[in-house]
């Protein structure tokens, strides 16, 4: 009897070790799903699936049907008359669109039109540039239609130099109909130039088709408003931060209700990041972080009665509740993610709590692969506070064994990390490598209250370093981790991260990796585009030497007053496109390393922006990344 417990022990063992793990190809030949929407006639989801080609250097897509209830799914070569176009107002008599307007004179050929072949660029204002593009004069605008063919469409912001959709990553969610038809709701900041880049100051406007009126439905509020749509009762809701310049402000829920704004999350320790009215228009369930996950809440809508606004979280457990897509019956019909799965679309039953998963466009690679594991561990801070922590482990991970470990710094600064699945930095791809991933809940997170989110402003080099330190000191002391195999590696506020850890980590780390990170903060502060972010977090500019709080962070949070200190290879990546963090930081980070005589390696993309996009591109900087571990880890 024994023995044929060893030798079917033995078996299993031999088959676990036989399989195979996440790869840098794998990884871009998984589906990638995004919903249309369901059916009109409630009976299906309809969705798409991209599948990237690194031969082609581009993705390819195909649509399918599957049924609200689960079954097969049915591939269709047409989905314009599958779903219901949000563009059509309510009494199908109109239609919305978006296209840029070219409003103002910026270049050369524009200005003199007798030097056609002149690309010169001439500004007399901030906001010359945003995310990856230059500003050529050029404004989104909305337009509207009769619903027919060869309609003249109608431009609702003539001669504005505003953008709705909001640039850069706007979209068709800006501008809705309202419910009578009658007029149009459109985000915008109506701001231009230097006054756009120093602001969040985004406001809802209401354009009424009869009298070519328009009027700002938010002009109290100096923070921004944004998602609007409307109950099934009548009423607009949107989404609203209070604090103008502070991009990361804890977002509510608000609807106006007889002339009243009711903020159903006001009393809530929360932040929204999507929402969407029950059939019934008595609740209103929205996504939201919370420990290191993204879950399902709702909240009911009292109306004018006594009855208590209560928020209440729906679904619990370790995976992303990415996005609403609708209802159906006592079902909702979501997103859902987690680490070792990319996103896939799944059915909630509200009563009976249950889950059932729609789609399994990559379970058959997932079934061949042996994933990692990843668990919860809790630290405490330098200041007494419970942190969470992921700790990732590999693939048929033997405690046993010592193995490469790395400091995961998430970017944000202010953004949660959770059981969401990235295309670049990859979790389940990292562990599958063999190395052990350590990704803390630092300062600055959604998901542990807003006092913990806002900590990090004005302290980018403070509480939080000592986050990150306190994690990987707690991690190291199992003796699984290989102590004199650690590293350290991030992205955007990340790669901040990764360039002051170099100068205080004490040896710590035996190599860094920093992409599109903030070295400079007094360059920074003169070339990104987004001034408001600077301002808010860095407490304002570099030259105003009576400010107290920017003088501490130029002096003492500036990753380049303490390159003297490092003594550690490191990789930088750069987008030549990423306006964002633009290109001198990477450049001044490698140029310093290199003149130090340290190991150090400069990765460029030169068409690519804060992200890298382009299949070809991705497969090269997973390539390099991993080449750069095996180098120095």
């Amino acid at each position: 009897m024994k023995r044929i417990v060893v030798i079917i022990i033995c078996i299993m063992s031999l088959s676990a070790s036989a399989q195979q793990v996440l790869s840098p190809e794998l990884l871009w030949k998984l589906g990638r799903v995004s919903v249309l929407g369901i059916s009109k006639d409630g009976k299906s989801v309809v969705y798409k699936i991209a599948i990237p080609s690194v031969e082609e250097n581009k993705s390819n897509s195909k649509f399918y049907t599957i049924p609200v209830n689960g079954g097969i799914a049915t591939e269709v070569k047409e989905t314009k008359d599958l779903v219901a176009d949000k563009n059509v107002s309510p009494d199908g008599k109109y239609i919305l669109s978006s296209q840029e307007v070219k409003i103002n004179k910026v270049l050369g050929k524009d200005i003199y039109p007798n030097l056609d072949k002149s690309n010169a660029q001439v500004y007399n204002s901030l906001d010359y540039r945003h995310w990856d593009t230059y500003n050529d004069g050029s404004h989104n605008h909305v337009f509207y239609a009769e619903n027919k063919d060869k309609a003249t469409p109608i431009d609702i912001m003539p001669n504005e130099p505003f953008d709705s959709p909001q640039k850069p990553h706007g979209g068709d969610e800006d501008f809705i109909w309202s419910p009578d038809s009658k007029s149009i709701i459109y985000v915008s900041k109506k701001k231009f130039g230097t006054e756009y880049a120093i602001s969040t100051n985004t406001d809802l406007y209401e354009y009424n088709l009869e009298t070519k009126t328009t009027k700002n439905l938010t002009e109290s509020n100096k923070g921004y408003d944004t998602n609007p749509t409307f109950s099934p009762t009548g009423n607009l809701t949107w989404l609203q931060m209070k604090r103008d310049g502070y991009e990361a402000d804890k977002n509510d829920i608000i609807v106006r209700f007889k002339g009243m704004d009711m903020n159903l999350t006001a009393n809530w320790d929360g932040s929204v990041d999507n929402f969407a009215w029950s059939a019934d228009g008595k609740k209103v369930y929205f996504v939201a972080a919370v420990d290191g996950t993204k879950q399902l809440f709702e909240v009911n809508f009292p109306g004018l009665t006594r009855i208590a606004i209560t928020v209440t979280q729906v679904t619990s457990g370790d995976f992303d509740v990415s996005d609403i897509v609708a209802f159906s019956g006592d079902n909702v019909i979501v997103t859902r993610t987690d680490m070792n799965h990319a996103a896939e679309i799944f059915l909630y039953n509200l009563k009976k709590k249950t889950w059932l998963q729609l789609t399994k466009i990559n379970d058959e690679t997932y079934s061949k692969l042996a994933l990692p594991k990843y668990e919860r561990r809790y630290v405490t801070t330098t200041d007494g506070k419970k942190m969470l922590v992921w700790v990732i482990l590999p693939p048929n991970f033997d405690k046993n064994k010592k193995y490469p470990t790395l400091l995961y710094c998430q970017g944000g600064p202010q953004s949660p990390l959770t059981q969401s699945y990235s295309f670049r930095w990859n979790f389940s791809l990292m562990a599958s490598q063999g190395y052990v991933v350590v990704a803390p809940n630092r300062r600055g997170m959604y998901g542990h209250g807003q006092e913990w989110n806002e900590q990090i402003s004005k302290d980018w080099g403070g509480q939080v370093m000592d986050d990150y330190l306190s994690a990987i000191d707690d991690v190291a002391k199992e003796s699984y981790v290989a102590k004199d195999r650690i590293g350290a590696v991030g992205a955007s506020y990340g790669g901040y991260s990764v360039f002051y850890l170099a100068g205080i980590h004490n040896n710590r780390f035996k190599t860094f990796i920093s992409h599109c990170g903030v070295f400079n903060l007094e360059s920074m502060y003169g070339t990104t585009e987004e001034v408001f972010f600077n301002n808010w977090d860095h407490g304002g500019a570099y030259w105003e030497k009576d400010n107290a709080v920017a003088q501490k962070t130029y002096a003492k949070f500036n990753p380049i007053n303490m390159v003297d200190k490092w003594n550690t290879p490191i990789l930088i990546i750069q987008g030549g496109k990423d306006y964002r963090v633009p290109i001198g930081q990477g450049q001044e980070a490698f140029q310093a390393a290199q003149l130090r005589g340290i190991k150090s390696r400069f990765l460029l993309f030169p068409d690519e922006n804060h992200w890298v996009l382009k299949p070809q591109n991705a497969q090269v900087w997973q390539s390099e990344f991993y080449k750069w571990l095996k180098e120095t880890l």
